[in-house]
């Protein structure tokens, strides 16, 4: 069950407090043009959800804990324990995940560019065609009340 368990219910939390940041960062750089801001995100979000291995020692000698986290997480107290090891695996995946989020990002803005050029057509709402007006300036359709 989902109260009783405790992870479940922390990876839960994470997801949520995770897509709240990320939505609060992408308003928050809205100053940038669109591809950047994609980009930004998209970085934030690799960083945020790559995951890595772990290993964390317990009380009883010689025994351990290991299991999965987040990669930022375990790249943070790795450093904080000078842990070495914990280092060389999670800070390969945290920087993949950045990369990979990055490219998404891009990757979604060329995708909806792409397909709000393509829905245009050069047509109005009333079927007609729109007069060219010689250069390639963007088409900008303004709001119709009926």
């Amino acid at each position: 069950m989902l109260i009783s368990d405790s992870l479940p219910q922390l990876w839960l939390s994470y997801l949520v407090l995770s897509l709240l940041v990320l939505v609060t960062g992408y308003l928050g750089v809205g100053f940038l043009p669109r591809l950047p801001r994609w980009v930004v995100t998209g970085v934030v979000a690799g960083m945020l959800w790559a995951v890595a291995p772990f290993t964390s020692p317990l009380l009883e000698e010689g025994e351990h804990y290991s299991g999965l986290a987040p990669a930022v997480v375990v790249t943070a107290v790795g450093v904080l324990q000078g842990d070495g090891g914990q280092l060389a695996v999670a800070t390969p995946l945290l920087l993949i995940g950045m990369a990979l989020g990055g490219v998404l990002g891009a990757l979604l803005w060329f995708w909806r560019r792409r397909r709000d050029n393509g829905d245009s057509g050069g047509t109005s709402h009333g079927g007609r065609r729109e007069a060219s007006r010689g250069d390639d300036a963007p088409q900008r359709r303004e709001p119709v009340l009926n």
